[in-house]
């Protein structure tokens, strides 16, 4: 079976598994208390890439647009995200539920009169305020399309002149400054808090980072202990998250072998997207079969909106790719 229903399946790299086993003997610390060294210096990293004041390990992606969510809005509190965006559809609502935020959906890439629009004035004291935009690059939903930096800042100022405040989910920002060729702090930019994922294609078993101000951070070691999220000898996974830090420029190739997939699908009269990275997306209204069909010959995919999503990772060569276009072009085109 050749699996491609996401890159979070991308397993540990040898040098990342040899880092974890290394650490499993060294020094490591007891991160409620007094702070892991391991997991110190790869918030610092990350902080650094990132060009923001401070970081923070989480255990999870979820866990920390939890946190970003949660420190900035109120019950009752509107913000802003696009059409399928992770905070929106694949949390389970913790951001109503733990942030007390009412979400509003914006077009799937939206720009910055739509933020306006539905950021709205000013409104009397039972009217909804809109507090937080929250963006996501590179957009899962919209088959890991990228925002640029110029649009990216325009989103920004928007959000600014409405008199919000801007929370980055950069799960997948590696893929979007890989496939622009610029630094990951290029398309943070102005934002008040980011979230970034060493799991997804950088293949650590765990592990997210919020990050932002040192204020927000201060803030976030509290939140992140609300939620469950304090860890003690952290840095057994904290020495994978270095790793996948070193691992970043591999990305190229995934975005490569998504290229080919989608031409060669394409050539077998299948309705598939242009990947702007790593993801390929088949429209089709029966997903569910389609999804059968690839099982069959060997092929994991998975049902994704309105069709079929396609990932692919750093455990899936060129070679891979071909066999899965060897084994779909038997297949009838959905």
């Amino acid at each position: 079976m050749l699996d491609l229903r996401s890159d979070t399946v991308t397993k540990p790299s040898d040098a990342m598994r040899e880092a974890m086993s290394s650490l499993a003997a060294a020094d490591v610390g007891d991160d409620v208390l007094d702070g892991d060294p391991t997991l110190a210096e790869l918030q610092a990293r990350v902080a650094a890439i990132l060009g923001v004041e401070a970081a923070l390990w989480t255990p999870t992606g979820c866990m920390a647009n939890a946190i970003a969510l949660m420190y900035h809005l109120e019950r009752g509190d509107r913000f802003l995200a696009p059409a399928g965006a992770h905070v929106l559809e694949a949390e389970l609502g913790t951001s109503a539920w733990l942030a007390g935020g009412l979400p509003t959906p914006l077009p799937v890439r939206p720009d910055p009169a739509d933020v306006l629009r539905a950021a709205g004035g000013a409104s009397p004291y039972f009217g909804l305020r809109s507090r937080l935009l929250c963006l996501e690059n590179t957009h899962n939903a919209g088959g890991g399309a990228v925002t640029g930096v110029g649009e990216h800042t325009a989103l920004v100022e928007a959000a600014r002149s409405a008199g919000l405040r801007v929370h980055l989910d950069g799960a997948r920002i590696w893929h979007a400054a890989v496939a622009l060729g610029v630094e990951p702090s290029a398309l943070v930019g102005d934002v008040d808090t980011v979230s970034v994922c060493l799991s997804k294609g950088l293949g650590a078993p765990m592990g997210s980072v919020v990050a932002g101000s040192a204020e927000f951070v201060a803030a976030a070691w509290r939140l992140r202990k609300m939620l469950g999220g304090g860890i003690r000898q952290g840095g057994v996974v904290g020495a994978a998250g270095l790793v996948a830090l070193e691992q970043i420029a591999d990305l190229a190739a995934d975005h490569e072998h998504a290229t080919l997939l989608a031409d060669g699908l394409r050539e077998q009269g299948w309705p598939v997207s242009t990947p702007d990275t790593n993801i390929v997306l088949v429209t089709t209204t029966e997903p569910g079969p389609v999804v059968g069909k690839l099982a069959d010959v060997g092929v994991a995919a998975v049902p994704f909106g309105p069709g079929v999503r396609f990932v692919t990772h750093r455990d899936v060569s060129r070679a891979d790719v071909e066999t899965v276009l060897e084994r779909t072009a038997g297949l009838p085109v959905p």
